[in-house]
């Protein structure tokens, strides 16, 4: 019995307890002394001496563990050197999570905390960041994960899927489009626009190639039947999809040329890709030809973009914008005096 308390309780657990210590407590700012991961042991259980941790830091080190020796005044003081993510690496991806829309606030709170265990305690305390996104508005919908995993199942399993899609209505309440009726399509690839998840699949029934919000997808089922719409999905170019949609709004392609003054090519640039070509038409204008879905959201970006941004053609969305300048300059009719 004297043996075992010489020894510590837990004295198979002697590294992994090592490990657990030098991971929390220790990084290039602050170290701990032989004295002090004696004590630190002890408060596990477990018992060990100089010569024998001296043995096993080594072989720590010989496992890989990046442990330190830094000689201060009498001292010395050891600590874990490179890990597997830098400080300023998981500074980046809390930043990210706390700044993502389609996360919950839980969520988000829930994977900080999980990035926070591959640091110090003490570096832990710099990843409590506060990040401000304005107009930022968190998703209410905790079973987008689930969704994602799901799909992906889908897709790597090639098979189709069923689901039921959902709209916000004036009550505030999520309504099931088509009376609650299943929708059936084949699951490609899965996108990342505007700070949501969006579903790139196939419609057997119109024969095209749709995309639907992940969050508002719910009662996600794979169908025992193969993914159709291979053809359709190799067909499309996939560097410039996401650029031709505007809020992933569906619509005919087009090649549409665009009429705009010098000083607004950053906004064309960074909408469309430093590849676009530019056409000088004076020297205080320009015109490009991009590939674009045309939709509503698509005429009203340029609307946005003020009087001096014109489409040129082709004349059906010349037609299109004409329509909507109209319909629009209708609905604020000049009060005469």
């Amino acid at each position: 019995m004297a043996g075992k308390e010489r020894k510590g309780d837990h004295q198979k657990l002697k590294m992994l307890y090592l490990v657990k210590i030098f991971s929390e407590e220790t990084d290039d700012q602050h170290g701990l002394t032989m004295a002090q991961i004696i004590e630190k042991l002890s408060a596990y259980g477990v018992n060990a001496d100089r010569k024998t941790l001296y043995l096993d830091l080594e072989e720590l080190r010989v496992f890989g563990l990046d442990i330190i020796s830094e000689k201060d005044g009498r001292n010395c003081y050891y600590h874990i050197g490179n890990r597997e993510f830098e400080l300023a690496e998981l500074k980046l991806l809390v930043d990210s999570v706390q700044a993502s829309k389609f996360m919950t606030d839980k969520k988000s709170k829930s994977l900080i905390k999980k990035l926070e265990g591959l640091v110090s305690v003490h570096e832990a305390k710099l990843l409590h960041r506060q990040v401000f996104t304005s107009g930022r508005v968190k998703t209410m919908n905790e079973s987008i994960y689930n969704n994602v995993d799901k799909l992906h199942a889908a897709i790597n399993d090639d098979r189709q899927i069923r689901f039921k899609y959902y709209q916000w209505n004036v009550k505030k309440e999520q309504a099931a489009r088509r009376d609650g009726a299943y929708y059936y399509v084949s699951p490609w690839l899965l996108m990342w626009d505007n700070e949501n998840y969006y579903l790139v699949a196939y419609d057997a029934n119109e024969e095209m190639i749709k995309h639907y919000r992940v969050d508002k997808m719910k009662s996600i089922e794979s169908v025992d039947e193969k993914r159709l719409g291979r053809e359709s999905f190799k067909r499309l170019d996939l560097t410039g999809y996401g650029k031709s949609l505007f809020g992933m709004h569906s619509g005919e392609e087009m090649k549409v040329t665009i009429e705009a003054p010098n000083e607004l090519v950053g906004i064309l640039i960074d909408r469309f890709g430093k590849d676009i070509y530019i056409f000088p038409t004076d020297a205080a204008h320009f015109r490009t030809t991009v590939n674009v879905a045309v939709s509503k959201p698509f005429l009203g970006w340029i609307m946005s973009l003020g009087g001096d941004v014109r489409v040129t053609s082709p004349p059906a969305v010349v037609e299109m914008m004409a329509k909507e300048a109209r319909k629009l300059a209708s609905q604020y009719p000049l009060e005469t005096p």
